[in-house]
């Protein structure tokens, strides 16, 4: 089994057990222990650390997978890793002043319309500041093809961590408000495990020496700061918007809808882990069969894994909603967009990590900035009108229309194409079964609704494709593992 195969099965085993917990967090623990406001405010502050999380890291993140491959001898590859280290720790400093000088008038848009919100607020670059740190030492193993024990304390580790609080508040040992606080002390501790381990897989000398090619560097990280913000922003400022619009408590409604839907990503960001750095070495050795090839199979196996989630979420919605608690059902409609917006992500494969590695990268900055004005401005349109529906609505049309731009990109300036005669088979038999099993309910529990569903919906989802051979790869598994299903 190859190397992606195999890191990319482990990856995914992990990234679901991590979901299976964040489900429970986020689907039953908060929605019943820590109720609709101050789940609100967990989720704004994660928003907001998430969206300062790129300026914070300087990009190193990204540069160190692009950037690893390139250097000729070990001695270079240790000291370019030091020195990108080093690079957040430079950059608190001055944005941490900024923040706290204009604290007040940076609060005081959010705070306006949810007061609950001002004695946390100030969490948002510390969380942020965690995050930056994580996600450069989370790199550091990645250019060393070991990401599977990282993506276990990624995925795995600090939602066990906030259980276990969520359980403490619970029986009363927490307050609401040191549960929030906690949060924080989790992402610390994430990041200090996530440094012990990649001091463990390769420890440099810290010597502060600047790398040969710093202006590329330089200017390569400046690219990341500001696509990697519009990524971010994409994806959580549509939780930062609500609360100026709606009570925060809204946000509560929505981070569950959203959270639902962004399982369907689940293989991607598995995959991801060990097939950037691969990509990066294919486009510096100037691979591009082997990268053609890597690009077709990681878009039809993400779109079957994805395809399969989100059919499965999609046929369950309105029983998943009968049992969770306290009236969250306003977010249906949230989840069909943004799980339509999830599927279009997972279908273009590896294309993000094509574009961050190509020396054509600056190009698409300027779409992506005019991407982000259009958010912003669907989202101060659509939010009075819809409630989060509106905000679900603004972020589908602008993730439809970037992922669009980027993927014409990669074809027009790569003549890279990601899609063969099995992406519309799979996307047929999606269709299919969805039409099949989406207004068929049993007249039973709504768990058991589910489970009998999914027995339906799963087995007739991938017999299709593995009758039809969409991919080699699924068959592969599939042939390895149902002879060992059928013994039993």
């Amino acid at each position: 089994m190859g190397i992606v195969q195999n890191q990319s099965i482990k990856n995914t085993v992990i990234t679901f057990f991590g979901f299976g917990i964040g489900a429970i967090n986020a689907l039953f623990f908060y929605t019943h222990f820590l109720g609709k406001e101050h789940y609100g405010i967990v989720s704004t502050l994660l928003s907001g650390a998430n969206i300062m999380m790129p300026l914070m890291a300087f990009g190193a993140q990204n540069t160190i997978i692009r950037f690893y491959t390139q250097y000729d001898s070990e001695a270079k590859r240790e000291r370019f890793l030091a020195f990108m280290a080093l690079v957040p720790f430079y950059l608190m400093i001055p944005i941490g002043v900024l923040f706290y000088c204009f604290y007040d008038s940076i609060a005081s848009y959010w705070v306006t319309e949810n007061p609950t919100l001002q004695p946390f607020f100030g969490l948002i670059p510390v969380i942020g500041f965690l995050m930056a740190y994580f996600e450069v030492f989370y790199a550091w193993v990645k250019v060393h093809l070991r990401s599977v024990y990282g993506n276990f304390i990624y995925e795995v580790f600090g939602r066990a961590l906030i259980m276990f609080h969520l359980i403490l508040l619970h029986f009363d040992y927490l307050t609401k408000a040191q549960f929030i606080y906690s949060v924080t002390g989790i992402y610390a501790l994430q990041t200090v495990v996530m440094f012990a381990y990649a001091m463990r897989v390769r420890r440099p000398s810290f010597a502060l020496q600047i790398p040969h090619n710093f202006k590329e560097i330089f200017y390569y990280s400046s690219f990341i700061i500001v696509s990697g913000g519009i990524a971010v922003m994409l994806v959580d400022f549509d939780k930062v918007m609500i609360p100026q619009y709606l009570p925060i408590a809204h946000n509560a409604v929505y981070s569950v809808a959203i959270f639902i839907a962004t399982v369907i990503a689940v293989p991607y960001r598995a995959m991801n882990q060990i097939v950037s750095p691969i990509t990066a070495r294919l486009m510096v050795q100037e691979k591009w069969d082997e990268l053609q090839e890597l690009y077709q199979k990681t878009s039809i196996n993400l779109q079957i894994t994805g395809g399969l989630l989100l059919v499965l979420i999609l046929t369950n919605i309105h029983m998943l909603y009968r049992i969770i608690p306290d009236n969250y059902d306003g977010g249906v409609w949230v989840v069909f967009m943004i799980g339509i917006s999830k599927y279009y992500d997972v279908l273009l494969g590896n294309n993000n990590a094509i574009i961050v590695n190509t020396r054509y990268y600056r190009m698409v900055l300027f779409f992506g900035v005019a991407t982000v004005v259009l958010m912003i401005v669907l989202n101060a349109i659509c939010i009075p009108l819809y409630g989060i529906n509106g905000s679900a609505l603004a972020t589908l049309l602008t993730i439809m229309l970037y992922n669009t731009v980027k993927f014409v990109f990669v074809v027009k300036k790569l003549k890279l194409f990601p899609f063969t005669q099995h992406t519309v088979r799979s996307v047929v038999v999606l269709l299919v079964v969805f039409g099949l099993f989406y207004a068929w309910e049993f007249p039973f529990h709504p768990i058991i609704n589910i489970g009998f569903k999914s027995l339906l919906v799963a087995p007739l989802y991938l017999f299709a494709h593995y009758y039809w051979r969409v991919s080699e790869e699924v068959n592969e598994v599939m042939d390895r593992f149902l002879p060992r299903f059928l013994k039993r």
